[in-house]
This record gives C-alpha cells, structure tokens and sequence, in this order.
C-alpha cells in the first residue's frame, strides 16, 4: 500500500534536486561561509578582556533579548557563547525562510501552475510529488547542518568545541525541517502560493514574538515557540540536545497530517474554502489602479504592521544607545561618527539609512506583481480591453511608489513612539527625522525605476532587483565596520544621501535622484509598451 501513495518517489526527488541545482548550492554556501566568516571575526572584534563582558551586560537588556534572545554563559563570555548568542538565532531565521521558500515552490506553486496535474498523469504515487520534496529539503537541511558544523569545529575558536559545533549544525537543520514541514501543512489549506506563502510566514513572524516576549516575561512561552526552543539548546554552554528531539517530534507529525491532508483533498483544492466575494463589484475595481490595490492590500498591511515593529525594535534600545556603543570599537564604526552630534542623533541617522532599504522592500513586492500576474496569463486578459500597457504598468508603479513613502513613514513612527517609551524624554525630534527619512524617497525609487526597466526589458530577470538591494544594504550598512573603499557604496543610491538629518541634503541631489528615477520608469514603460508579453 505503501508503495503505491509513494511510487517513484527518489525519480521525483532527482527532478527536484535537478531543477534546483543552483538555487539550493547557493543558499547553503551562502549561509554555511557567512556563519564561518562571522566566527573568525569575532576574536578580533571581541578580545578577550573586561570590555567583553561589559559587553555581555549590555546585551542583557530587554530589548536586546527580545531581539537575539537570552545570552548563556556570560559570565564567562567566550567566542563559542558570543557566536549562539549572536548568530544563532538569526541564522535559524534565515535557514526557516529558506525552507519556505522551496517547500512553496515545489508544492503549491506547481500545483498552481498546473504541474502537479501533468506529474500526477504519469507512473507516480498520490504522495510521491509532496514525499519527494521532503526528501529533497531533507538532505537539503542535512547538509547545511553538516557542513556548519564542520566549518566551525574546524576553526577551533575559544569555547567552539566539536560538541557545540555539532549541536549547532543540528540546531539549524532541525530548524529547516521543521518549517519546511509546517509551510507543508500550510500549503493543503490555501489555494493559491500566495496566500501558503503568507501563512507560513506570519507563523514563522507568531512564532519569534512569542520567543521574544517569552524570553522577556516567560520561559514557558518562550518555550512554546519553536524558535524559543532550540535557544534552549544553550550551544557552546551547556549543549542540550532535548530541545532538538522536541522540535523533530513535532517535525514528524507535522509531515504526517499534511501528507493525510494532501492525500483526501482534490487536486488545486484546499481544506479551507476560499470565502465567497461580492456579487457585484465595488467601483474601485473599474480601474486598473483599483484592481492593484485590491490584490496588493494583504502586502501593504502586513508590511504596514512589520515596519513598524521593525522601527519599535529599534526604538526600544535608545535608553542604552550611550552604553551599548561606547563599549566596543566595533559598534562605533557603523556610526558616521560626526562631530558635534550625541551617539543617538549619529544612531537615527544610520537607522534611517537601514529602515529605507527595509521599506523598499514592499514596495518593489508591489511592483514585481506585475511580473508575477504576466507570468500566470493574467495579464493578456487585461490587455485585451480597454486597457493600455502604459496605463496597467504606471497603475502598479503609482501605487509602489506610495507604498514606499508610506512605509518609510510608518517605520520613523515605529522608531519614534518605542525610543520615547524606553527614555524619560525625547530623544530626538520626530519633525525633523520625519524630514530626513523622505530624504531617502527618491533613491528608494531610483530602485523601483530599475524593476520597471527589467519588467519592461528583461522581464525574467526582474528578480535581479533584489541583488542590487542586498548589494546597497552590504555596502552602506558594513562599509565602516569592512571599511569598503567609498567608490562602492557610490554604485548605489544610497551612496549619495548624505547623513540626514545630521548633514543637509543638497537640492541638486534631490532634483538629479529624481530625475535619474522617473528616466528609468519611462524607459521601462517604453520597453513594456514594445516587448511581447510573456507566459
């Protein structure tokens, strides 16, 4: 019986792992050389003394718990404690949206797309697609945790023993697993990849506030959340390995419900019903600008809410702003270190540089729709009635482009109610960081400019936009502590705003950002307008 819900399984699993050869190489080198690289720093940014362990009471603070959780072994705050406390959690977190991302991919976006239906057509078993694709993240999730672990034994840094080293891996390829599992029981309640996706990260989201304000208030809340858990693991402290086999338990029947799941629902069904819509529409639908808001209005409140306890994280620690970086060298060079200002005018304006490139991130979501909707044959059915290329593009890009001015000014909301809950007065004036952070609109749409020239020009490659993103975060935001050569950040936007709103912009700046956007957007208008559209 076995055999037949599971047949071919391992030949579904070899398609899997050929149609992700490089994207699933990519994300584990990516992780597996970013943890080492971390690792060998630390000696030399943390050196063994008494300012490491004022450092170790300065992350004590509640809202550096809620942040990378509680830190183990401080009183004697080796590397081995400085790297789980720092690191661990945050790679936890990027191993879970890996994961995400291709248990989507390869189960409800298939399904979606009408893959699964023509896989089903063949010599398979009902559960061999859903099957095959655990076994892929499986060996996927072995192998980071193989090689993490491997990587940091090898460096044989203070207190990184081969036990720790070992536990640590584990803890990151226990943690892949069991969300891929999760987005797996997800995906059999929606009907669309979308919507599987925005389940599986808003438990991912549920899951780290629970384990930040259980690690504030609760050990037993902390513990119900399975980011919570696994920081109980204490590496390189006390080495635990219970928490392990409770998240694999939960693993294992978290497979096993979806996998029933999947077996008794319809193909492109779901166990949960879509609500039915209105009988008629409302007139905002009558416009293709409508059409966008209504398709983009769970994007924009979800990372409405995000930003702004983005904003309020950082605002919570303004009351140890002085401390915190006066205790390492380190902290000081992220900083622009501008004479005449206190560290917490010189900490907003390096926040308002990092909270910008956050809330570009919704709006090029919003922007890249388009791609996402031609991509499905969704777009041909617009466009074959009175509907202009010119007039469906700009209506997506108008909408992007208040998305960006509004999150940006959610954000310096969050940032500022937070820091004057934490501190007995002001800390900084909210008009003028107002001011400051719109500084950074023009350059945030230098950046959707450059998607509506991918979209229009080379619309395959449109994803390509995130690089350029992450290549401006890496630059701007680590520039002092590598202490990158200026000419690199210049490649970016961002390169160019100077340090508001401690140095003035330049009208000349603002007039040419702009400018060098809407160029952009008029080329890919020009491109979209002649290109033939694409399934």
């Amino acid at each position: 019986m076995a055999q037949k819900w599971f047949y071919n399984t391992t030949t579904l699993a070899r398609f899997i792992w050929r149609r992700d050869q490089v994207r699933i190489p990519i994300w584990i080198i990516s992780i597996v050389l970013v943890s080492i690289a971390v690792a060998m720093s630390f000696p030399s940014l943390y050196p063994a003394g008494p300012e490491r362990l004022i450092i170790a009471q300065t992350l004590k603070n509640p809202a550096m718990i809620s942040m990378i959780g509680p830190g183990y072994g401080m009183d004697n705050y080796h590397i081995g404690a400085i790297m789980a406390h720092q690191m661990l959690l945050f790679t936890a977190v990027t191993v879970a949206i890996m994961n995400i991302f291709l248990t989507i991919r390869n189960t409800r976006s298939d399904e979606e797309q009408g893959r699964i239906e023509v896989i089903r057509s063949l010599p398979v078993g009902r559960l061999s697609s859903a099957a095959a694709t655990m076994l892929v993240l499986f060996l996927t999730n072995l192998s980071l945790g193989v090689l993490t672990a491997l990587g940091l034994g090898i460096l044989g840094l203070e207190g990184m023993d081969w036990t720790g080293s070992i536990l640590y891996g584990a803890v990151l390829g226990t943690v892949g697993i069991f969300f891929a599992s999760v987005t797996l029981l997800l995906a059999q309640l929606t009907e669309t990849a979308r919507a599987a996706l925005g389940y599986a990260f808003s438990f991912l989201g549920a899951a780290y506030l629970i384990r930040a304000i259980g690690d504030i208030s609760s050990e037993t809340l902390a513990r119900l959340s399975p980011l919570g858990l696994i920081l109980r693991t204490q590496v390189y402290v006390k080495n635990y390995w219970w928490p392990i086999w409770v998240v694999l338990s939960l693993t294992i029947i978290a497979t096993l419900v979806a996998l029933r799941f999947n077996a008794s629902r319809d193909l492109q069904a779901a166990l949960v019903s879509s609500r039915p819509g209105r009988q008629h529409a409302s007139s905002l639908l009558r416009s293709p600008l409508g059409l966008v808001l209504r398709l983009e209005r769970t994007t924009i409140m979800g990372w409405s809410v995000g930003i702004f306890v983005l904003g309020a994280s950082y605002g919570s620690v303004f009351g140890d702003v002085d401390s915190f970086f006066n205790t390492s060298d380190l902290y000081q060079k992220i900083l622009p270190m501008i004479e005449g200002f206190s560290l917490t005018d010189q900490f907003v304006a390096t926040l308002l540089s990092i909270m910008s490139m956050m809330a570009a991130i919704p709006s090029l979501l919003v922007m890249l729709r388009l791609r996402a909707e031609e991509g499905k044959n969704r777009v041909e059915h617009l466009l074959a009635r009175a509907v202009s290329r010119t007039r469906l593009l700009s209506s997506f890009l108008v909408i992007a482009m208040l998305v960006a001015v509004v999150m940006q000014i959610i954000s310096i909301l969050g940032l500022w109610s937070a820091a004057v809950m934490s501190v007995s007065a002001e800390p900084f004036s909210l008009v003028e960081t107002l001011q400051g952070g719109l500084m950074y609109i023009p350059v945030m749409w230098i950046l959707l400019g450059l998607a509506v020239v991918l979209i229009g020009f080379a619309p395959r490659s449109a994803s390509a936009v995130w690089l350029y993103l992450g290549y401006s975060f890496f630059t701007v935001y680590l520039g002092g502590i590598l202490q990158l050569p200026d000419w690199m950040a210049k490649l970016t936007p961002w390169g160019y705003v100077p340090n508001v709103p401690l140095e003035p912009m330049k009208a000349s700046t603002v007039v040419i950002s702009l400018l060098v956007a809407f160029s952009l957007m008029g080329l890919g208008i020009y491109g979209y307008n002649k290109r033939d559209i694409q399934g």
